[in-house]
């Protein structure tokens, strides 16, 4: 059982960028009630995209943490101080502000952060216990541009998407309190042969294979709008564009 650090924000505005965010995410010290939006007193600027009752807990492994630092720490300019906080535009690494962020879980935006569990150990379908409440994993995560903003890197959101280390989400089966330090219990397995990594691969990697693709649009537990994804490029032939979530409105 993974112990888990608990992380909620509110939405403000985001550095560099004319939009408000709820990334910034901060651990708390108290119980918290867990319903199907999500955690008492956790925000999302924009619900056309994030939040939702299958997107209620964002789950991110601070195990992935010391590989970011490593990959950022290569992309700072040599002899070159960093641009100070905010960034305009997106582009430049503030080489300090970014291991800032790297140091303490709630880099990414996530509400829970854990050591021992990653997108090859957790699969879709998945239910945990949490505190009192059940959840299941309903789909991994796809970054978008904000990640960009927040670690003053132009390309971080595409970084993250084909890195694999994207973090997943869970939907509320049961809802119930919880609190830090609560362990994540597996309850049971829906669907293990399809781990978050392997779904990961078929959508960003092996984008056209037809028998995986048929696969994700039959898997009831995921999140319908994974499952149209498959769906179209069944139906086309062809992968979505993705440069507006990744890269921003032009």
């Amino acid at each position: 059982m993974a112990e888990i650090i608990l992380l909620t924000g509110k939405a403000a505005p985001l550095p560099g960028s004319d939009q408000s965010s709820g990334i910034d995410k901060h651990p708390v010290d108290h119980p918290l009630a867990l319903g199907p939006e999500g955690f008492a007193g956790d925000e999302q600027a924009d619900r056309r995209v994030h939040g939702g009752p299958e997107k209620a807990v964002h789950h991110y492994p601070f195990d992935h943490y010391a590989a970011w630092r490593d990959e950022l720490a290569s992309l700072a300019p040599s002899g070159q101080p960093g641009v100070s906080h905010p960034r305009t535009p997106a582009g430049y690494l503030d080489t300090k502000e970014a291991f800032r962020l790297l140091e303490t879980a709630g880099a990414f935006g996530e509400n829970i952060s854990t050591l021992g569990l990653d997108e090859g150990k957790v699969a879709v379908g998945d239910i945990f216990r949490l505190g009192s409440a059940l959840v299941q994993v309903s789909q991994g995560r796809q970054p978008c541009w904000k990640l960009n903003h927040r670690f003053g890197v132009g390309d971080m959101a595409r970084r993250v998407q084909q890195s694999g280390r994207t973090g997943w989400y869970y939907r509320v089966l049961q809802p119930g309190t919880v609190a830090p330090g609560d362990r994540l219990e597996l309850i049971d397995r829906v669907a293990p042969d399809w781990t978050l990594r392997r779904l990961w691969h078929a959508l960003y990697v092996d984008r056209l294979n037809m028998t995986e693709l048929q696969g994700i649009a039959a898997l009831e537990v995921l999140a319908e709008g994974w499952r149209r994804y498959a769906m179209r490029r069944l139906e086309s032939g062809r992968v979505e564009d993705w440069t507006k979530r990744l890269e921003g409105s032009p």
